[in-house]
């Protein structure tokens, strides 16, 4: 991986990993294939009032874009390092330093499977459904993928907060 200048270390290797399964992957895109497919096919096979027809296209439309996307998005993996949360494309999601908070309650508004991060800086939104997404200060990670994996590394990510309010070193 790759090191400093100057430095021994290295900062960026990655601590923990989290990244959805083959079959969660084909089953949460065969979910929404399906939905978007019988909206449309109720559209077309015996066309209700035009606002209606409209709706249901709309909807088969939005189902089938969206099962899309999420196969796109769920084919990356998060990874996380000393100093970032990143998407396995390079999408910078988080500095470690600017977390203030990771959150695994049962009542956190957080993805399945997964955990919420507060920061101290607002970010633009962005979303790849079933692996993250981004809304100001909060980011939730999780969606299709594993339960432990999540669960590792937003440990990982919470002893890292903690050294770095105490004041300990992260080596």
């Amino acid at each position: 991986m790759g090191q400093r200048a100057g430095s021994g270390e290295t900062k960026d290797e990655i601590l923990a990993t989290v990244d959805a399964s083959a079959p969660r992957r084909v089953l949460a895109a065969v979910m929404l294939i399906v939905v978007g497919a019988l909206a449309i096919y109720v559209a077309l096979a015996k066309p209700p009032a035009p606002h209606w027809l409209v709706f249901l296209l709309a909807i088969g439309g939005f189902c089938l874009w969206l099962a899309m996307r999420l196969w796109q998005a769920t084919a990356l993996r998060i990874e996380l390092t000393e100093e970032v949360l990143r998407s396995s494309d390079g999408a910078v999601i988080a500095e470690v330093a600017d977390v203030v908070a990771v959150d695994r309650g049962v009542f956190a508004f957080k993805p399945s499977n997964g955990f919420l991060i507060r920061t101290a800086t607002k970010g633009a939104r962005s979303w790849r459904p079933g692996l993250w997404w981004r809304l100001g200060h909060r980011i939730g990670i999780g969606g299709v993928t594993p339960g432990a994996q999540s669960k590792s590394m937003a440990e990982i990510l919470a002893i890292m907060i903690a050294r770095r309010e105490t004041g300990q070193s992260q080596s």
